[in-house]
């Protein structure tokens, strides 16, 4: 096939969608050498794949009669092989293959040429279930790499650790030109060969991307479907598209895609931006709160020790120190008005929390009208003030500085059978009844409700129904995919609307991450606070005002928070103030004018500082 130039190209969408692909075959004469094309996907992403080719098409018609309505096909993965036959080649020497193994279809692609003698002495399973049909090295290359599976007991792609796909891929790789991409139907694996004659290309499509075209010499793409258009998709393809950002695959990297994002990709440095290291993506090692030593469970008798307070846990189990840190913070609140106002109320959450792992050393609260106050716990628990104002006033300024010390905690023991991993979780009838408040999504229309819940079970499955990665990758994904945008929403922007435009502020984020997981039956809440963002965060504008984030409760974890608008676990550099169903049950200030008032100016001003001791 050395002589034949070919162009592959896969598709992973995080929903079911439905590109319109045109394989270009350019017209030939009859005695010249046809060339063939192929398509495969899985119709409403079930387990068996549909494979279309014709390996001597010669001219476009046969491809565009055979598959006419591309808004009837939906599948979250596609692969397609254009001008990809040899003279001789029959149907079952065409690509894509496709195999049925541990009870679903498997699609696979290939460019360029192995060496066949080789491959066969690799390939020692001489099981009759992987015996190619076809006399295509590249069949062949298919059948070892699914013998590999086999030997390993894996039944699918994310069963086999990533470096061990990698080393299979590699045992191919000096054996000639391994461009390989292969999926079990979930998960799509894409290799770069290091003696490539062609190169592979990526990119990932995140809405709202407004170029939905892209055209090269061997085929045209187009996203256009109306129910597509906030999906998210990357692709590899061999085609040099006239559009797009695109990001050229490097010998010998592998990518690992799942639902429209790379969840593995051994050469991550290459050609693309770093992050800080607290935007990293974090191991379930890194979480917070308990944690169980693993050589003290292999003990037959154990001593339990009854920790009052976990501020008395000075280390962790490994010998890491946990310190504290103190901050300094003034939250000063202005309003002006244009006429006195002669009434009105108001609600102030400004206290930090005091609890086991953040201790308030001191929290004043000054206001420069006087008035009759009600200092009381709300029934989220948050410090409250009331405060009724009688006299006429045209400037009320509210003020609260606080000294507080946040403590670091071990990490979470994520293993222990009762903590539960896996999507979906069960709940005891009345604990979903105590969580009711913060399982309800917001009031949306059903439509988009609906979007929005496969938008989340996108994460789901990506991370194969594990809890905390699935909410580790929404919380990340968050951050890379949408923009930080002041002044862009209001209070009554919407998940979904957020969801649509792929921007926002921190407070934004949190709801449309509370509205995704409530989605799943996961306890979500909306948390006020602030974030010291010293050298390390890219946003500095959160340091100057309230930030919001959001807690998950955990079954046998308890609350533990989540900052998608950095994307990265609630640390030590969050202080917590209050927390609710909503913006409005923790917003830091709130009241009604019933008398006067004219015209209102508002000024927030908020300074964070460390105190080194």
């Amino acid at each position: 096939m050395s002589d034949i130039t070919s162009d592959i190209l896969t598709l992973s969408f995080d929903s079911p969608s439905s590109p319109s692909i045109e394989l270009k075959l350019p017209e030939q004469l009859q005695t010249s050498h046809p060339l063939g094309w192929g398509i495969a996907w899985y119709p409403n992403d079930h387990q068996a794949a549909i494979v279309s080719k014709d390996p001597a098409a010669r001219g476009m018609e046969v491809q565009m009669d055979a598959l006419s309505d591309w808004a009837n096909f939906r599948s979250t993965i596609y692969f397609c092989k254009a001008q990809g036959a040899a003279r001789g080649y029959t149907h079952h020497e065409t690509q894509p293959f496709s195999r049925s193994f541990a009870g679903q279809d498997w699609v696979f692609l290939h460019n360029g040429d192995l060496d066949k003698t080789k491959l066969r002495e690799l390939h020692k399973d001489k099981s009759r279930f992987l015996e190619p049909l076809g006399k295509t090295d590249s069949e062949l290359a298919f059948c070892y790499l699914l013998g590999k599976m086999m030997e390993t007991e894996a039944r699918k792609l994310s069963d086999v650790a990533n470096e061990t796909l990698l080393g299979w891929f590699e045992q191919i790789d000096p054996l000639g030109s391994a461009d390989i991409c292969m999926s079990d139907g979930i998960t799509t694996v894409a290799f770069c060969g290091t003696q490539s004659v062609r190169k592979l290309y990526y990119t990932r499509l995140v809405p709202p991307e407004p170029q939905r075209l892209f055209n090269s010499e061997s085929a045209l793409l187009y996203i256009n479907d109306p129910r597509d258009t906030y999906h998210s998709a990357l692709i590899v393809t061999s085609c040099q598209f006239d559009a797009g950002q695109w990001l050229t695959m490097q010998p010998g990297q592998l990518l690992i895609v799942r639902r429209g994002a790379i969840v593995w990709n051994n050469k991550s440095t290459a050609g693309q931006m770093m992050m800080p290291a607290h935007m990293q993506p974090i191991t379930p090692s890194q979480t917070m709160g308990n944690f169980t030593h693993p050589q003290a469970e292999q003990a037959q008798a154990r001593t339990h020790q009854s920790i009052v307070n976990i501020r008395s846990i000075t280390h962790t189990p490994d010998g890491q120190m946990l310190a504290y840190r103190t901050f300094d913070v003034s939250h000063t609140t202005e309003y002006n008005y244009t006429e006195p106002v002669e009434h009105s109320t108001h609600t102030f959450r400004l206290q930090p929390v005091e609890d086991p792992t953040q201790e308030v050393v001191s929290a004043v609260v000054t206001l420069s009208t006087e008035g009759e106050e009600i200092r009381y716990e709300d029934v989220f628990g948050n410090e409250s003030l009331y405060y009724s104002i009688n006299k006429p006033y045209t400037k009320l300024s509210i003020q609260c500085q606080s000294r507080v010390k946040v403590f670091a905690t071990p990490p979470d023991d994520h293993s222990l059978s009762q903590r539960q991993s896996n999507i979906p979780l069960v709940w005891m009838p009345w604990a979903r009844q105590m969580m009711t408040p913060y399982l309800l999504p917001e009031e949306l229309p059903e439509t988009q409700l609906r979007e929005l819940t496969d938008y989340a079970m996108s994460f789901v499955e990506r991370n194969g129904y594990h809890l905390m990665e699935t909410l580790k990758d929404m919380n990340l994904s968050i951050y890379r995919d949408y923009k930080y945008v002041s002044g862009s929403t209001s209070l009554n922007t919407t998940p979904f609307e957020v969801y649509t435009t792929r921007q926002g502020v921190c407070q934004d984020f949190a709801n449309l991450l509370i509205c995704m997981a409530r989605l799943l039956s996961i306890p979500a809440r909306y948390r006020m606070g602030y974030i010291y963002t010293g050298v390390n965060y890219e946003n500095k504008i959160q340091s100057d005002a309230s930030h919001a984030w959001l807690e998950i409760y955990l079954p046998y974890v308890g609350w533990r928070g989540f900052d998608p608008t950095n994307g990265c676990m609630v640390s030590q550099d969050h202080i917590r103030v209050a927390c609710g169903r909503n913006y409005r049950d923790a917003t830091p200030t709130s009241g009604t004018i019933f008398k006067g008032g004219g015209t209102e100016t508002l000024k927030v001003d908020v300074k964070i500082k460390e105190v080194v001791v």
